[in-house]
């Protein structure tokens, strides 16, 4: 399998084969499958892997540090999970994360820690239905290929991947072998966005125009106070100049705007400013002998981008890491019959603006609102999530997975959310390196966006 751009007729030539190969060993899976005439419809759709129900999925977790310890804790809570197996480079961090697995009442699950590519021996050697990974970001593809290739479905920590030819490899191995390959975006189920989609779906805002999303926190401790092992995302900033990490702010906002479902992201252009932050925060507090104050950053420290969809929409996204300030994900969606604007909970700050409704020319809060368009999954669920961590966000987001797989449900977000929202880094990159020249979207479906139903809202029993 090659990981070339499509930019010869020989590369659509063979995707278009593999997506055929792909149709074909659908239909044959489905073979025994009971499903409604609604489900048979959603999961036959292109682009679905179509896969049977299952009672318990047996879950093998790869990279057990900061986010990944508190996935092994939700894993832990969450109904018709078997954690099988756990995998990380420092043996002490699994021998843990097995201790809190028997602490819960559950079989102590299989380690594995014999270096860096042990993921490989866990693949081949349990019987898995979901390996998720949350390691360092140039691991996320290797693990995921070799668990759709052994025969697991896929869940990665954000960014699904590092480089445009990645986000191909992503697609390509989900759909030759029918799996699912899920970005665990947490953002998405976030209490304000999930309102604010709510809102959208309810046309609380008409038609939607544009939208502002950014990864705006300083990390400038985490990256070089020796919280990520062995120091790697720092390396990030020393090699690479972009939006390194758009996800977050770019996610709610592709959902509102029903990217891949009836509209895609076209081309974007990008710029970043000088770097200035991680230098001067490393000779402060490492002195300036140390390797990291001696370090050239490439990466700038606010980097800007605008993205132009298909259907004429714009997006604003920042990615400003390096620098003191607080934090803020903007959240920013306007439409024709009013604008949201917002941070990261629901307090006054979280604004909104509806016309006929709201005050002219007054923002008031978001929670004013939330009696009546308080996301149903929320209202259910929220409850379940308390003391996970994002504010429950990344209980719910593997709760919600977990769900979809145990009744052969089409997932909330797919490979093609996944690579969508990832790839900005890469296209950005490019832009920044060329003068902020546009840089086209590569479509990664293949022309389904045009056909595939948009997002809708999850019921109370859907979890």
């Amino acid at each position: 399998m090659t990981n070339d751009k499509p930019d010869t007729k020989d590369d659509f030539s063979r995707r278009d084969f593999l997506k055929m190969g792909t149709t074909l060993g659908l239909g044959a899976s489905m073979a025994g499958v009971s499903l409604s005439a609604c489900s048979r419809a959603l999961q036959t759709a292109p682009g679905v892997p179509v896969v049977k129900p299952m009672e318990t999925v047996r879950v093998g977790m790869v990279g057990v540090g900061n986010q990944g310890s508190g996935h092994i804790q939700s894993l832990l809570r969450i109904a018709g999970v078997e954690l099988r197996a756990i995998c990380d480079t420092v043996t002490e961090k699994v021998t843990q994360m097995q201790s809190l697995a028997v602490e819960a009442g559950k079989a102590k699950p299989t380690g594995y820690s014999r270096g860096e590519y042990d993921f490989k021996r866990m693949c081949a050697e349990e019987e898995l239905d979901l390996v998720v990974t949350a390691t360092p970001w140039e691991w996320h593809v290797p693990i995921c290929v070799e668990a759709m290739k052994t025969g697991s479905h896929a869940a990665t920590e954000v960014p699904a991947a590092v480089t445009v030819d990645e986000c191909w490899e992503l697609v390509e191995t989900a759909e030759k072998y029918n799996k699912h390959c899920v970005m665990l975006e947490n953002v998405c189920y976030m209490r304000p966005e999930m309102m604010i989609l709510n809102m959208v779906r309810k046309n609380l805002l008409g038609e939607l125009l544009h939208a502002e999303g950014a990864y705006n926190h300083d990390l400038r401790h985490w990256k070089l106070g020796g919280l990520y092992e062995k120091e790697w995302r720092v390396y990030h900033s020393i090699n690479r100049n972009g939006n390194l990490y758009p996800t977050h702010g770019l996610g709610p906002i592709a959902q509102c705007m029903n990217i891949n479902r009836g509209d895609r992201f076209d081309y974007l252009v990008s710029m970043s400013s000088p770097s200035r932050g991680l230098q001067e925060y490393a000779r402060k507090t490492l002195g300036p002998d140390h390797q990291f104050s001696k370090a050239n950053y490439k990466l700038g420290d606010v980097n800007t981008s605008l993205i132009q969809t298909a259907n004429g929409k714009t997006i604003y996204l920042v990615h400003d890491t390096n620098l003191p300030r607080p934090y803020s994900r903007i959240n920013l969606i306007q439409g024709t019959k009013g604008i949201t604007q917002g941070f990261s909970d629901m307090t006054h700050r979280n604004l909104i603006h509806i016309e006929g409704i709201t005050e002219a020319h007054k923002w008031e809060p978001l929670e004013n609102h939330a009696e009546e368009f308080e996301h149903p999954f929320i209202k259910a669920h929220q409850a379940k999530s308390t003391g996970a961590g994002h504010g429950g966000a990344d209980y719910l987001e593997l709760a919600r997975l977990i769900y979809c797989l145990r009744k052969g449900l089409p997932t909330d977000m797919d490979v093609y959310d996944a690579v969508d929202w990832t790839v900005v880094s890469g296209l950005t990159e490019e832009s920044v390196a060329n003068r902020s020249r546009p840089v086209d979207f590569p479509d990664f479906t293949r022309g389904l966006w045009k056909t595939r139903k948009p997002l809708g809202i999850i019921e109370v029993n859907q979890a």
